[in-house]
């Protein structure tokens, strides 16, 4: 069965985004030569994303405006908007649970939980994800949007891997 990856980057007292929303802070330390390209082995096991409104408004406006950097998969943006859906973003006005519900029986490789925060909370709260990779970005933000944010419930988890550059520390955890 497919499993459920959610694959984020947090400041280190626990920011997705700072008080703005704004996301320029997701930077190491140092020079960007130091950086180990973590994205590209994390997506070799996903074909599928998932997404709210405000991570994919965003991405398309500020971001990436000039073109959808996750073309090699099949997203699927949680909304009640209303826009027209493609052959690569679909556009779902559903319960993102039942969506991966559904999803999960489809054949297929993994799916990512991209955020934003309300959407990993959802997740979190049903004991959905299976595996958290978590970049713990060099910057405290003292507010903005959190990741975790009023759990309903402990979650135990069994650290699988670490690593760390530019002074940035990659954190993946599996459920025990």
């Amino acid at each position: 069965m497919r499993k459920i990856s959610l694959f984020i980057a947090m400041s280190l007292d626990g920011y997705i985004a700072d008080s703005k929303g704004g996301v320029d802070w997701l930077k190491g330390q140092g020079s960007e030569n130091e950086n180990i390209d973590v994205y590209s082995e994390f997506v070799k096991n996903i074909d599928t994303i998932l997404m709210g409104w405000n991570t994919y408004h965003q991405i398309v406006t500020e971001l990436s405006p000039e073109e959808w950097v996750y073309s090699d998969f099949t997203t699927y943006v949680i909304t009640h908007n209303d826009p027209i859906s493609s052959d690569k973003i679909r556009f779902k006005n559903m319960n993102p649970v039942d969506l991966v519900k559904q999803l999960k029986e489809e054949n297929g490789k993994d799916i990512w939980i991209c955020g934003g925060a309300n959407l990993v909370q959802q997740f979190v709260n049903r004991d959905f994800i299976d595996c958290y990779y978590i970049t713990v970005i060099p910057t405290l933000l003292g507010s903005g949007i959190r990741l975790f944010e009023n759990a309903k419930h402990e979650i135990k988890l069994r650290l699988l891997y670490t690593q760390s550059y530019n002074g940035m520390v990659d954190l993946v955890y599996g459920r025990r």
